[in-house]
């Protein structure tokens, strides 16, 4: 049996045994009927829940990676997993093709279940409101359509009422409305397709402690119309629930949810869901800087007809976030997280890896043979403009990341290898040089200002193989290359036989993308374009503990 073979098994063993990826490196579910907060300890900042019987199903935002609206499945809230996403493409492609278009695209979905539909709004900042529907989670989702344009207009949340109209709420962004820190509301039609009158202010936080209100969503409970809303700035702030008896207002509203005496910063900007066994939860996230915005999992108690989400206080409505708690009532026991590792051993991408723009088949390709091929790539060694980086989110605080792959080159400088990705970044890659390799970090500071990356060589690799014949010439390197990351930083190793690892090079510290956190994957990379392109083919890629 094959070493391939071998660690393909391995791999999948934990979907051979139970049915569902279980990861190495963080799960939330203790076992014992508790769980740990986040209940997703990645990236995926502004999250929404719909629930739809014994199933909820959670988006967040994606910016300019594809694909895009990532759709995550549970049956506990605690527990979740993969299953698809509601973006291929992020509209228009003149926008997000070719260069990354980084920080712009989905941002803030809302996830809502109406008349048989399942359906996402977002607010794309510099285009308007976009919605897409399907009748089945996993898709097929019709292609995006622009229900509302404008400027700014972001965080986007419907509701439908009893009678059957329909409203819909929203933020705005300062750096491309010119104003920002309040929350508006306009009636839509039926349909939920089109703006039926202007907006209204309904809540205006300017001048006071909760500046930068954003993030609404729209609920109805027993007579009483909802909106909450994060205020208080990303990492710093705090969750608001405002009530009244009109959509329109006027708006009572107190502060529901802070940091308190906890670690847990900012907490805020979510979804509340009521479960089919009458309780009430209450998603959100923390920014926790390069590793991006996490998910927490909270109860919410009401008190005064006001929600209180985490910890009761004695006094006021204020609730400070659990660390653990129970489980919601769920029939549920199966333990399932999100994708990390990859045997690239099916025809198709795992649904855990993105692109930086709208994919094209010339970033690279899955194969039937057993790796994932990822082509070289023209640029300057600055990664941040170049679209086909293989990326997936960090999966915990600490982990270790394990690549085999082989590149094969045509010509002179072309690279590849593993990255962590962000405004900063750190790349261990083999390059070509002359008729053999050499294997170098390449470090960038700032890369979002144009600023080239710092070359250093660590240790020349002759090559493992080269083609037979004459024709397209090419040589080989195999290699295990791997980094381990803890408290945000980054050491990187290599190996040659995938047994002993050297660490080498130099500690990077991590540092958050374009409203993302970083990000890990590989990239393949050559000075110029050439017809001959270089790539790089992905055996298998680990995170272990």
């Amino acid at each position: 049996m094959t070493n391939k073979v071998l660690c393909a098994l391995f791999l999948m063993l934990p979907i051979s045994v139970s049915g569902q990826y279980r990861s190495k490196v963080w799960c939330a579910d203790k076992g014992d009927g508790t769980y740990v907060n986040p209940v997703l300890n990645a990236d995926y900042s502004d999250p929404d829940v719909v629930a739809v019987g014994d199933d909820y199903y959670l988006t967040s935002s994606s910016f300019n990676c594809v694909p895009g609206l990532p759709i995550l499945h549970s049956r506990d809230l605690v527990n979740w997993e993969i299953i698809g996403h509601a973006l291929d493409r992020v509209w228009p492609d003149s926008l997000y093709s070719g260069s990354p278009a980084h920080g712009k695209g989905v941002w803030a979905p809302c996830i809502r279940f109406h008349n048989g539909e399942y359906r996402i709004y977002w607010g794309d900042p510099d285009q308007g409101v976009f919605m897409v529907k399907a009748k089945q989670p996993q898709g097929p989702w019709e292609p995006p359509k622009l229900i509302l344009s404008g400027k700014g207009i972001i965080d986007t949340s419907p509701l439908w009422d009893d009678d059957g109209r329909c409203y819909l709420v929203n933020a705005w962004a300062n750096s491309r409305s010119g104003f920002a820190s309040v929350i508006t509301v306009c009636e839509m039609n039926a349909e939920g397709t089109r703006a039926i009158s202007e907006p209204v202010i309904v809540f205006d936080g300017n001048g006071t402690e909760n500046r930068t209100c954003e993030g609404p969503k729209f609920y109805k409970r027993a007579g009483w119309y909802w909106i909450f809303c994060p205020a208080g700035g990303v990492s710093t702030g705090f969750q608001l629930a405002l009530r009244s008896r009109s959509p329109f207002g006027p708006y009572e509203v107190k502060k529901v949810l802070a940091q308190g005496d906890t670690p847990v910063n900012g907490p805020h900007q979510g979804a509340w869901v009521h479960t089919k066994y009458g309780e009430d939860w209450f998603l959100h996230f923390q920014d926790k800087g390069a590793y991006g915005r996490v998910v927490h999992l909270q109860p919410v108690t009401w008190k005064d007809n006001w929600p209180v989400i985490g910890r009761v206080p004695e006094r006021d409505y204020c609730g400070t976030p659990y660390l653990s708690y129970r489980k919601p009532k769920s029939e549920s026991i199966l333990v399932v997280t999100p994708e990390e590792s990859d045997a690239f051993d099916l025809p198709r991408l795992g649904m855990q890896w993105q692109w930086q723009a709208n994919y094209e088949p010339w970033f690279g390709m899955p194969t039937s043979l057993g790796f994932f091929r990822l082509f070289t790539f023209k640029s300057n060694d600055n990664f941040w403009s170049v679209p086909n980086l293989l990326l997936q989110k960090t999966p915990a605080d600490s982990f270790t990341a394990t690549a085999k792959l082989k590149l094969v080159s045509k010509g002179e400088g072309q690279l590849g290898g593993i990255i962590m990705m962000g405004i900063d970044y750190s790349a261990l890659v083999v390059k070509r040089v002359g008729e053999g390799f050499v294997l170098q970090q390449m470090t960038c500071q700032d890369a979002d200002k144009g600023h080239l990356a710092t070359v250093v060589p660590l240790a020349d690799l002759p090559k493992t193989g080269q083609d037979d014949n004459t024709y397209q010439f090419a040589i080989h390197e195999e290699i295990y290359l791997r980094m381990k990351v803890n408290k945000g930083k980054v050491h990187f190793a290599f190996s040659r036989d995938g047994k002993h690892f050297m660490e080498v090079g130099e500690p990077f510290k991590m540092r958050e993308g374009k409203w993302i956190g970083a990000k890990i994957g590989f990239v393949a990379q050559e000075p110029q374009a050439k017809s001959n392109r270089g790539w790089i083919d992905i055996d298998w890629f680990s995170i272990t503990d």
